[in-house]
This record gives C-alpha cells, sequence and structure tokens, in this order.
C-alpha cells in the first residue's frame, strides 16, 4: 500500500499537472470503485483543480466550489499518467479523468477490489476521512510522545494506527523501527527516554529520507514504480538477506495480510519472534535464539 513518502510524491507529480487544470472527462469502466452517489461523479466535469492534499494514506483533488474527490489505492491501486485521448490500461483501468493536457488513471492490479473514490461536499463532509492520526514530519516530541503513549499497543501496531499516526504502513514502520534499534513487539509504555528519543529522529529520518529518494527516483516525470518492495530498504521484504548494518539474516513475523521484518542482532537482542499462532502451534520446540534455528536446521549430529 502506498505510504505517506509515496503519497506524498505522488502529489507533487499531480501538482505539476492538474494544478489549476478542468476536469474535461469521466470514464469510469468499474462501477464499485466510486463509493458515493451524492454528489453524484459527473459533478466534478468541468471543474477545475485549485488544490491537493493528503490525508493518512489518501489522496484529495479539491475542486472549485469545494467539491473534493477522495482516492484510496488500498494495496494494489495506482495513479498513471497519460497523453490526451490514451486510452488506459485495459481491465486493470477503474476510472480515469481527462484534463486538456493528459488523463489521470486509477488502476488496479488485484481481483479484490479495494481501491475507492468518494465524491463529498464541503469540508465538513472531507473531515469525516480524517482518522486523526498526528503528521510526525511536522510534530516536536511532545506531540509524538503524547500520540505514542495514548494507546498500549506493540511499537509496530500503534505506528501503522491510522489514529495516532498519519500515513506510515508495513513497509515504513519495519524500516523506522530498524533504523531505531526497537523490536516490533516492544511495547509503546515500556520505552524509555532514550527509546523514544530514537524512535522519533528515526521516524522522521526515515520517511524523510525516502520522500527525498522517491523525489529523485521519479525527476519531473510521473511515479511509475511504487512498490512497497525497494532494494534500498534495510529490513522491509528483506527476510533471510544480511542486515546492511550487522549482517545477520533479517527473519520475519507473518500476520494477517502482513508481515514484520526485523534484525534479531540489531532489534531484539538476538531473541526470534513468533506470532502467536505459530507460537501456539510450535510451543516449546519455537526456537529462541538464531543459534537455536540454525543447530535445529543442521539437524542431529553422531
Amino acid at each position: 500500500m502506498p505510504e505517506l513518502p509515496d503519497i506524498t510524491v505522488y502529489l507533487e507529480a499531480l501538482e505539476r499537472r492538474v494544478l489549476g487544470q478542468p476536469i474535461e472527462q469521466v470514464k469510469v469502466p468499474s462501477l464499485f470503485v466510486v463509493r458515493t452517489a451524492v454528489p453524484p461523479l459527473t459533478d466534478v466535469v468541468g471543474k477545475r483543480v485549485v488544490g491537493l492534499r493528503r490525508l493518512g494514506k489518501r489522496i484529495v483533488l479539491e475542486l472549485e466550489g469545494a467539491l473534493f474527490v477522495v482516492i484510496h489505492l488500498m494495496i494494489a491501486g495506482r495513479l498513471r499518467w497519460g497523453a490526451p485521448g490514451a486510452k488506459g490500461y485495459g481491465k486493470l483501468t477503474l476510472l480515469s479523468f481527462g484534463f486538456p493536457n493528459g488523463v489521470l488513471f486509477l488502476t488496479e492490479a488485484s481481483g479484490k477490489k479495494r481501491a475507492s473514490v468518494h465524491v463529498i461536499q464541503g469540508e465538513a463532509g472531507l473531515a469525516e476521512f480524517d482518522r486523526g492520526g498526528l503528521e510526525v514530519l511536522d510534530a516536536a516530541a511532545a506531540a509524538f510522545h503524547q500520540a505514542l503513549t495514548r494507546e498500549r499497543h506493540t511499537l509496530k501496531r500503534s505506528l501503522t494506527d491510522p489514529t495516532l499516526f498519519s500515513g506510515i504502513g508495513n513497509a515504513y514502520s519495519d524500516e523506522i523501527l530498524h533504523r531505531a534499534r526497537l523490536s516490533p513487539f516492544k511495547l509503546s509504555d515500556a520505552l524509555t527516554a532514550e527509546d523514544e528519543a530514537r524512535l522519533f529522529h528515526a521516524t522522521k529520518d526515515v520517511l524523510g529520507e525516502w520522500i527525498r529518494r522517491l523525489r529523485d527516483e521519479v525527476g519531473e516525470g510521473f511515479p511509475e514504480k511504487v512498490t512497497a518492495f525497494r532494494k534500498e530498504m534495510a529490513v522491509h521484504g528483506k527476510y533471510k538477506e544480511p542486515c546492511p548494518v550487522c549482517g545477520t539474516k533479517v527473519q520475519r513475523i507473518v500476520h494477517a495480510d502482513n508481515e514484520s521484518n526485523y534484525c534479531p542482532t540489531c532489534q531484539t537482542e538476538g531473541r526470534l519472534l513468533a506470532d502467536r499462532a505459530l507460537s501456539r502451534l510450535m510451543k516449546d520446540d519455537w526456537p529462541r535464539t538464531l543459534e537455536e534455528l540454525e543447530a535445529r536446521k543442521r539437524g542431529p549430529r553422531g
């Protein structure tokens, strides 16, 4: 799912192309993608884009007359830009907006069809999509502390909770926790002042660095390779690959549709973490350290 750095770069690319431009045409090959009926999507035709913003992981196009188009890409949704008259991407195309200078396509490479578009009238209606999470890049340490300690969760859950922190998901939370040298399972109310300071700075640094990386990658173009898995990442998506800091093989915890990646040496004092289902299944047979894991792989000797 595109997260804060990806959404930021999407918005910057859109600003260069559609700000001040009128929507001349709308096509909706997949009607399910539009989740609102009032006001109708046809109301956007003829309206100029007067602003762009991010709400968590949502992209918002502000049109004349306080009309808002709210786009949630979810896991497999992507935005693409084409020349005027571009035909789209076949069955992947959910919706397109035609502008004088090009076409904005919303695509989704998944049969689950989770991406969505809402048309909202007025700021009050738009506010319902704001989950209230802290905008970390603009936040002071005190505000970060307040958000982090508002509820007792694991750090992984806290960072990815949109009511606590805005725009952070599975990928960048892994990178942040690795940078901060903290376990994804450590509880938010169990941090020392030093731990929390490292987490605060790691959150700002990782998000800021990736915004700069993605900007450099895109240049004046449009984001084409939006993915949660990048070779430059330290641990996310790097299961069994060496940690770039210490060389230890990256480990993972699988939960629901997601997984957490971490370095045992850098983050958990050498301990292996287990998700609840696996812990119940293996009980006392679950290896506690990397050394135990490697010994079990080698098997008995004799």
